[in-house]
């Protein structure tokens, strides 16, 4: 597919690499500036990030970035609601291939507290994120084929209340059926209006997916990856 096929949205900007490798420098860049931008008008800056493999060579080259990491409060957009040595874990993945060199230094918000299902444990996850300030700062997203994002599956019951950008929740958790763990995410009145937003994709069945999505936006229940196609969001897709 080519580029000017996905039809984007005013004021998106997509960028296109061949490589993995030279998506994640470029999305590490713009990270690392915005970070220290932040940084310079305030006492802290926050960095929502994204689990599974897309992000692990974006993780390594921001992690050796020179930035005044223990002002930075880093924490994951969703989470599995599975023990930290589980390989399903993005908060063991996020230790194991961000938080390491000059970015252990970083504050890490955790969204797996004690308890057996996310409900059990979501006054923890509130009680760990009520210092973080809104709107973030940094949050860098990934997109599943079904347009999720973050834990918002079209086919979650507790969709609704996750896209309530009335409400002041802030943390749900989530029981899609398609999926084999329970999870807890970030709502979209969290996620939304973060100072910078990008978008993180690699394969040809991603731009699939995104062209999908940029043909009904309105519909935003089937594809919640079209609550953020807005003006100010940035794609980093490589092949």
């Amino acid at each position: 597919m080519k580029m000017h096929d996905l039809n984007l949205p005013d004021a998106v900007d997509a960028h296109f690499f061949d490589t993995p490798d030279d998506a994640a420098v470029a999305l590490a860049d713009a990270v690392a500036r915005h970070l220290a931008e932040r940084l310079l008008i305030a006492p802290r800056a926050s960095l929502v990030v994204s689990g599974g493999s897309t992000p692990l060579p974006f993780f390594k080259a921001l992690r050796e970035k020179t930035l005044d990491w223990a002002r930075i409060d880093v924490l994951l957009a969703d989470e599995r609601w599975v023990p930290e040595d589980d390989a399903a874990s993005n908060t063991r993945l996020v230790k194991e291939n961000l938080l390491q060199g000059p970015a252990a230094e970083a504050n890490y918000l955790s969204l797996k507290q004690p308890g057996d299902t996310p409900a059990d444990g979501l006054a923890g996850v509130e009680q760990a994120l009520a210092e973080l300030p809104l709107p973030l700062d940094v949050l860098i997203l990934g997109m599943g084929s079904d347009g999720h994002t973050a834990s918002l599956f079209p086919d979650a019951p507790e969709l609704n209340e996750a896209l309530d950008t009335d409400s002041t929740v802030i943390v749900v958790p989530m029981t899609p059926p398609s999926q084999a763990q329970k999870r807890i995410t970030l709502t979209l009145r969290a996620l939304r209006r973060a100072g910078f937003t990008a978008l993180h994709l690699k394969g040809d069945d991603k731009l699939e997916t995104l062209k999908t999505a940029c043909s009904d936006i309105a519909q935003v229940k089937e594809m919640p990856i079209r609550a953020f196609l807005k003006p100010g969001l940035q794609i980093y897709w490589s092949a």
